[in-house]
């Protein structure tokens, strides 16, 4: 049975009666969902899902939220004893504008009552007293001023501060993050994660639905650059029946393109259904945990046969540009010698196989700073021999939306940031006030 999961995104209504009627709406369709997913999981699945359900349906549980908007009480954000802000589910929280804190290190117990959160600072205040309250709410004010300004500068050319263009592209984890976007306010999309596809529920997506949501992503662009990278399953993003669950470190397994040649049958039909949407904009296809150069050899003759068997088919299709992720110090140090079409440095990944610290070790997070010279250096050297080759190259792990981080990230030569959307204003204000030549 094959299960079809709507993605979309909503704005707030700003009232209770509508507002309480969406949530409502989502929770069943939440429920509905699950509940389909677990008639087809086996014993132990189901009963973990049974148990989601039974939360979901809770009225008690879901009581609070509802009081919420009833006293037009606005957000929500997440807060994590453990954890470290370079793991998958930061990542996603910062993608959507979430504001989240991660290993506070304290009994879950001790975290109760009315509570401050200062996401930036990574301050959580609980039982907050009058005098704090209103340094927050002063505070508060500061970074609203500042982000309406971020927004009437949010569309147009992005330049440094002594005229040096720079590509501002968008990353995107779903489809449905488009419907509320403008494409006026970036230069392209630098990184489409395709896993977004295969965790809808109902099995391994085929040709024709991932070739329609590929398609939907391209004409949203409008003719700009769409880079979309191939399945990047396994380390922290398992897949059911296709990734490996009993690897000992699957961060150093088979995982991204690794994973894709070891399933060739489902890498042929990603690459059929790329070969298509590229007839309807500016696509480029993106290969990740590149480790040798043999990786890209081989992608791309997958890629040029599939795109032949297509036009032998008379389905209409087109060999998209074949880039790479820059994401294990193997590519990253030996860069010179990858026949791609385009480099992507990916930091996230990068970065925690440099430093040797996991994305999920919140205690080493020290240890994860994308400023340790050693990460400076490598993207450096990635920079110069794409420069010395002639081929495209840019930036699309968190680093990239970074304000912090963001003039040393164009002092290495970098001119193109890939990053979620709600990191994009403060970037580009960031890229304005910098001073590349000095």
């Amino acid at each position: 049975m094959a299960i079809t999961v709507a993605h979309h995104r909503r704005s707030a209504s700003g009232e209770p009666a509508h507002e309480a009627s969406d949530l409502r709406a989502a929770l069943q369709a939440a429920i509905g969902e699950l509940k389909a997913i677990a008639a087809e999981a086996d014993t132990d699945a189901a009963e973990m899902i049974e148990f989601q359900i039974a939360m979901l349906a809770d009225d008690e549980l879901s009581a609070p939220a509802f009081a919420a908007i009833d006293a037009r009480v606005p957000g929500g954000a997440l807060v994590l004893t453990a954890g470290s802000p370079t793991s998958h589910v930061a990542m996603l929280a910062r993608a959507r504008g979430v504001p989240m804190v991660v290993g506070l290190g304290v009994p879950v117990a001790e975290l109760r009552g009315h509570a401050l959160l200062d996401a930036a600072r990574g301050v959580l205040i609980l039982d907050p007293g009058t005098a704090s309250e209103q340094a927050f709410r002063q505070w508060r004010d500061v970074e609203l001023a500042l982000l309406a300004q971020v927004e009437q500068a949010s569309t147009g050319p992005c330049a440094s501060a002594d005229g040096e263009t720079v590509a501002l592209l968008l990353n995107v984890a779903d489809p449905g993050e488009l419907d509320t976007l403008d494409p006026a306010r970036f230069d392209g999309i630098g990184l489409v994660r395709t896993e977004f596809l295969f965790h809808a529920g109902g099995g391994l997506p085929d040709e024709d639905t991932q070739y329609r949501a590929y398609r939907r992503i391209a004409e949203w662009a409008a003719g700009k650059p769409v880079t979309i990278r191939t399945l990047d399953a396994g380390g922290d993003k398992p897949i059911p029946g296709l990734t490996i669950d009993t690897e000992a470190n699957p961060f150093l397994g088979v995982r991204g393109l690794r994973l894709s040649f070891a399933r060739p049958d489902v890498f042929r039909i990603q690459l059929r259904a790329l070969a298509r949407a590229a007839m309807h904009g500016n696509v480029k296809v993106m290969l990740p945990m590149v480790t040798v150069p043999h990786d890209v050899d081989q992608a791309r003759g997958m890629l040029e046969a599939e795109v032949a068997a297509l036009a032998a088919a008379g389905v209409p299709a087109r060999l998209p540009a074949l880039g790479i992720m820059i994401e294990v110090p193997a590519a990253a140090i030996a860069a010179d010698l990858f026949r791609a079409d385009f480099f992507s440095i990916g930091s996230n990944d990068l970065l925690q196989y440099v430093a040797a610290v996991g994305r999920d070790a919140g205690e080493l997070a020290a240890l994860a700073e994308a400023a340790l010279p050693a990460m400076l250096r490598l993207v450096d050297h990635v920079v110069r021999v794409a420069r010395e080759r002639g081929i495209e190259v840019s930036l699309c792990g968190d680093a990239a939306g970074d304000p912090q981080l963001i003039p040393q990230l164009l002092a290495t030569g970098l001119r193109a940031l890939s990053m979620a959307a709600p990191r994009a204003g403060r970037a580009r204000v960031a890229i304005a006030t910098t001073r590349i030549g000095a």
